[in-house]
């Protein structure tokens, strides 16, 4: 997985910052399918929004949620933001 410049990291909290997250992580905290989903929007469009529930942060914080979901699905963690964060994964050519 590679860091994105602060060039890249500065157009995606642009394109993303007035956009609505497109995943909930809900009770079941990152699932397997979640992941697969999150995987699924990044090779579409290389980056998401995802806003974290309070009932998922019961046990831990947001950024450990964040860092391991950034980890399982191999993308960089842009910014985390309150309980809202923003991945990016360059695409596959």
């Amino acid at each position: 997985m590679s860091k994105p410049t602060a060039g890249k990291k500065r157009f995606v909290k642009r394109a993303l910052g007035n956009a609505r997250p497109t995943i909930w992580v809900g009770k079941d905290g990152a699932s397997e399918d979640l992941v697969k989903e999150i995987e699924r929007q990044l090779s579409k469009n290389e980056m998401v929004k995802v806003k974290i529930l309070k009932s998922a942060i019961a046990e831990q914080q947001t950024k450990e949620i964040a860092s391991r979901i950034a980890e399982k699905t191999g993308s960089s963690l842009v910014e985390v933001r309150g309980h809202t964060l923003m991945l990016y994964k360059r695409r596959k050519k």
